[in-house]
């Protein structure tokens, strides 16, 4: 790899802008970095390149050197090594991008210990709904557990409220680790980044900095509700450390129905056939969300076909209509026949005449074809 252009390095063209090259750098990074690739020699290899390419062609200076002269022109400016301290903010700023915590966040301002809250204010439950119940909308209540911030403490954890430095960042709230010719930060395990450690639990929360209360609540279900459609009860949240209360959202699975197979805002439902109601085109009702409706077939009607009533669906939860229903006819047949039947049969099939026996004409013409080719 090393026999690479920078450009080739990092898979991009000689006239790539900055953005197209960042861009690459990041996947690149990503791909072969050593945490991501424990014990890997080549990929640390390959990662050191991809920054060293990076290092230059970010650059403009160094990069119009590396356009003309090639890496040799570069070691009068350092080996190619050497950078601008915005080029390594850059840098420190991407690696945060792509480990969330990792790289060049020392500068980062640390959050009071005092305002960071141990747990979100806002709250998920699930919740399950029949098809009905979905379809026409309800009302349900819900019991469910939120978390309230410890007054004895003001959600610190700590006995009164009085926290000490933690000892495993020295208050620092990131620890640090080296990885090869690269140091590395991490928001501290033990404070979650605070800097700050309870010097002594509190016994009311037993140092969890919230206690959990039990509340019901009614909601109502609009109609049309579907599977992963999430509703937004305002204020029914977690309650944080300055008594702010978030949102509690529920999030909705609909069992199936028996009969209806839902698709968006339309249903299916599946409707058994005798051939013989097929061939005629009978009419018959068939059940809908609201009553019967009357289904008539077309003469010969096809296994499998459609029958769409309009505006017979489901109401579409954001009040934009209503979809359809859609009848898929599954034709069936007698999987046995008495002497009778077959009399019958013979017969009806001899009223049609020539009609009946188009069979016929296809496979005397294939049989003759076959023939010809043993003269």
């Amino acid at each position: 790899m090393e026999d690479l252009s920078y450009y080739e390095i990092l898979e991009v063209s000689q006239n790539a802008d900055k953005t197209t090259i960042k861009k690459a750098y990041r996947s690149m990074a990503k791909k072969y970095h050593p945490d991501k690739n424990p014990g890997d020699t080549d990929a640390e290899h390959k990662f050191k390149l991809c920054n060293e390419a990076y290092q230059c062609l970010s650059d403009d200076s160094q990069r119009s050197v590396y356009d003309r002269y090639g890496k040799e022109g570069l070691q009068g400016m350092g080996g190619g090594g050497r950078r601008s301290s915005g080029g390594f903010d850059d840098l420190g700023s991407i690696f945060e991008e792509m480990f969330s915590g990792f790289g060049g966040s020392g500068s980062r301002r640390r959050q009071n210990p005092a305002d960071m809250e141990k747990y979100p204010l806002d709250m998920n439950v699930e919740m399950y709904l029949s098809f009905h119940e979905a379809v026409f909308g309800c009302e349900k209540e819900i019991e469910f557990t939120y978390k309230n911030s410890c007054k004895s403490c003001k959600g610190t954890g700590a006995k009164d409220g009085k926290l000490s430095t933690c000892q495993q960042c020295k208050g620092q709230g990131q620890v640090y680790m080296k990885q090869g010719f690269m140091t590395f930060s991490q928001t501290c395990p033990a404070c979650n980044g605070a800097g700050s450690a309870p010097a002594e639990e509190c016994g009311s929360c037993h140092g969890d900095g919230y206690n959990e209360v039990r509340e019901t609540v009614t909601i109502k279900v609009p109609k049309g509700i579907d599977s992963e459609n999430r509703l937004r009860v305002s204020g029914k949240g977690n309650i944080g450390k300055r008594g702010t209360r978030g949102d509690l959202y529920v999030t909705f699975t609909v069992k199936p129905d028996k009969h209806f197979i839902r698709n968006g805002n339309d249903i299916y439902i599946e409707i058994p056939v005798f051939f013989t109601q097929a061939v005629a085109g009978e009419t018959f009702n068939i059940p809908s969300l609201t009553g019967e409706l009357a289904l008539k077939l077309d003469v010969g009607t096809k296994d499998k076909q459609h029958f769409t009533f309009r505006g017979e669906g489901i109401d579409d939860v954001h009040g934009h209509g209503k979809g359809d229903l859609i009848a898929q006819v599954n034709i069936t047949y007698p999987r046995k026949l008495n002497d009778e039947q077959r009399e019958l049969l013979s017969k009806l099939q001899e009223s049609f005449g020539i009609e009946s026996k188009p069979h016929e004409s296809v496979l005397d013409s294939a049989i003759d074809k076959m023939k010809s080719w043993f003269k």
